[in-house]
């Protein structure tokens, strides 16, 4: 039995971001895991990842970004990238506040991993309570959006950053589970869209990040699909090349996933692996 819980919290600028949580119900909470979705995605989308480690007796927690799920805000739209590190900052302080003394890791799918990525790096003494991050599918080198809207997104981020358009991801690059994907297409929390200032804060943020490689520190798990139409692989791993500082970085690709790795057809496979990992880093002292 899982114990499930919706809540909202004040995120940056007093938006009121909603949040889920699961729980076991029986026994000791022995570490924390922490999703933060994808563009168009929301807290929902997990529903694998709780099913597997809530009765490992792992709690998961996990929020809808503003402008996405149950949160309020302009569907893909941020004005500054400040304003999902923030809110992801305030999140995990909720989180430690709620579970004192757990270990916590810190997962990031696709949009997700960015702003994952540029919390730990940008807040390094923040970053430190964590036990690892996990980035699902990272999109950190080319994504599946076409260079014509790519540079609309540019040229109108300053004089008009709300301009909304269709991301045109195509569904099916999502995973090869035709049963998941028709639950994809009746998602009504679901959306495609994005504006141009998100996009130009987005491949800022990823420069940014590709930049600063040489400043990680925490341990690391980088999970993709070898197939990934939405974020190539190959970006990810260059950027796992690059951390030359980290002593504690594992890399997996899948050679035929896609790129919804927790709900593709060998998402058991993915969150073995996954499992494997968090368990070797989770110390007697701190269950």
């Amino acid at each position: 039995m899982i114990d499930h819980s919706e809540s909202t919290f004040q995120g940056n600028g007093g938006i009121n971001l909603y949040y889920q949580t699961w729980k076991p119900t029986t026994g000791n909470v022995k570490a924390v895991l922490a999703i933060v979705h994808g563009l168009g995605g929301h807290s929902s989308k997990y529903g694998n990842i709780v099913q597997h480690f809530t009765p490992q007796q792992y709690a998961v927690y996990s929020f809808d970004l503003r402008g996405h799920g149950r949160s309020p805000g302009q569907r893909g739209y941020i004005d500054s990238w400040a304003e999902f590190r923030e809110d992801l900052r305030i999140f995990l302080e909720l989180v430690q506040t709620q579970n004192p003394g757990y270990p916590i890791f810190l997962l990031g799918h696709s949009l997700g991993s960015i702003i994952v990525l540029d919390y730990v790096l940008r807040y390094p003494q923040a970053a430190a309570v964590l036990k690892g991050v996990i980035i699902l599918a990272p999109s950190l080198g080319k994504v599946g959006v076409s260079k014509m809207k790519l540079v609309l997104g540019q040229l109108l981020s300053r004089v008009w950053p709300r301009f909304t358009l269709n991301t045109g991801f195509d569904l099916a690059a999502g995973t090869r589970d035709e049963k998941v994907l028709a639950t994809y297409i009746q998602d009504t929390l679901r959306h495609t869209l994005g504006t141009a200032r998100l996009a130009t804060e987005f491949f800022d943020t990823v420069a940014w990040i590709n930049h600063h490689t040489a400043e990680w520190r925490s341990p690391l798990l980088i999970l993709h699909g070898g197939a990934d139409r939405v974020a190539l692989p190959e970006g990810g791993k260059i950027f796992y090349e690059q951390l030359t500082s980290c002593i504690d970085k594992t890399r997996i690709e899948y050679p035929e996933a896609y790129h919804e790795l927790q709900d593709d057809i060998n998402y058991q496979e993915v969150l073995a692996d996954l499992e494997s990992w968090l368990e070797k880093r989770i110390t007697p002292e701190n269950i």
